[in-house]
This record gives C-alpha cells, sequence and structure tokens, in this order.
C-alpha cells in the first residue's frame, strides 16, 4: 500500500461513524478496522483521505444495515497538508462503499471527493462529479 505525498494526517480511527455518499442504501458507516495499517503495538488503527477501511452500515436501508463492507475515504474534517504546502479539510467526514478489488458499488457520487482519494482510486475518480 503506498502512501500519499505529503504529511498525511489521519483523522478518522476505529469506531468512528462516517457518511457515506453513493446511492448503494447505506447512510452512516462505522469503521471496524483499517488493512495494511502499520502502527505501534496497542495503537489505535487510524485511517485518512484515500484510505481503503472495513466497516459496519450502521444507518440505511433494511437490506444494508448491519452488513460488513468495504469502504474508501474521501473527505475528512481534520485539516491535511497537501505537498504543495495548502491544508485542506471538508465540512464533514465521507466514505464510498468499494468492493474488495476498489470497484465502486454505487452508481452516483454526491458532493466533493478529495484530489487525494481520486489519484488512488481511478474507479472513484470516474464516477465523482466534483473533485477538489
Amino acid at each position: 500500500m503506498k502512501g500519499i505525498a505529503g504529511h498525511q494526517i489521519r483523522g478518522l480511527q476505529q469506531e468512528s461513524e462516517i457518511n457515506v455518499i453513493d446511492n448503494t442504501g447505506a447512510k452512516v458507516i462505522s469503521i471496524i478496522t483499517v488493512p495494511d495499517y502499520h502502527g505501534v503495538s496497542r495503537r489505535i488503527p487510524k485511517a485518512g483521505v484515500g484510505d481503503f477501511v472495513i466497516a459496519s452500515v450502521k444507518k440505511g436501508t433494511p437490506a444494508m444495515r448491519r452488513q460488513i463492507v468495504y469502504a474508501v475515504i474521501v473527505r475528512q474534517r481534520r485539516p491535511y497538508r497537501r505537498p504543495d504546502g495548502t491544508m485542506v479539510s471538508f465540512e464533514d467526514n465521507a466514505a464510498v462503499l468499494v468492493t474488495e478489488t476498489g470497484e465502486t458499488k454505487g452508481t452516483d457520487i454526491k458532493g466533493p471527493v478529495a484530489r487525494e482519494a481520486a489519484d488512488r482510486w481511478p474507479r472513484i475518480a470516474a464516477t465523482a462529479n466534483t473533485i477538489v
């Protein structure tokens, strides 16, 4: 898993609740774990923009609720630095549901998507309306 250029600050941790911005039927998910996260012993796994996470659906359609899903973080509230020195933060934390290989499950993404997530996940970039 390659890192993102610049100093990425991971703004979401385990049990964080995130809005889902695609049309899969899930509304809110909670992070279970972050695969390929390398921290020190007993450190809580954290995720930032562009990271792949495993999550549980907390709110959504009855068919989607309580399912274990894969997602990619596309926005975070916590400011992070880009390689050119600008600080970026969004109004909310948001994710897009994907398959295990990175294909998007939904056909539409509402709202902006961070450039870091779009560069790393080409299928999200193709589906997104706005890339910031």
